[in-house]
């Protein structure tokens, strides 16, 4: 199999565009599992409080992460996921808790006309 050498930026460039800002919030009982659950978003975001995270997923990525945290959880655990579209992800308010300046979309590197 031939592989071409801009298929892959191409494809990557396109999941990229279609990621959208999620807030994840979640609140477990045991600490060994609420410390294993903050380690496993850490990975997929930014802390906002304690218990709450922004990330920026695709569908793939958001599957993932469920699974994931399925895997850690227990029946009596609690997950919140609130998927944000780009507007009002912009509207958060900057006296909200840290650096806001990420939360706006991307702009795109080229423009096809």
């Amino acid at each position: 199999m031939r592989k071409y050498p801009g298929f892959s930026y191409f494809f990557d460039r396109h999941r990229m565009s279609t990621r959208h800002w999620h807030l994840i919030t979640y609140d477990v009982r045991d600490p060994k599992r609420l410390r294993h659950v903050a380690r496993l978003l850490e990975g997929y975001g930014t802390r906002i409080q304690y218990s709450v995270f922004r990330c920026r997923l695709d569908e793939i990525a958001l599957q993932k992460l469920r699974w994931e945290l399925a895997k850690v959880m227990e029946q009596v655990d609690d997950l919140l996921v609130i998927p944000l579209c780009d507007c009002c992800a912009g509207k958060i308010p900057q006296h909200s808790t840290g650096d806001q300046s990420a939360w706006t979309a991307p702009s795109a590197g080229f423009r096809v006309v």
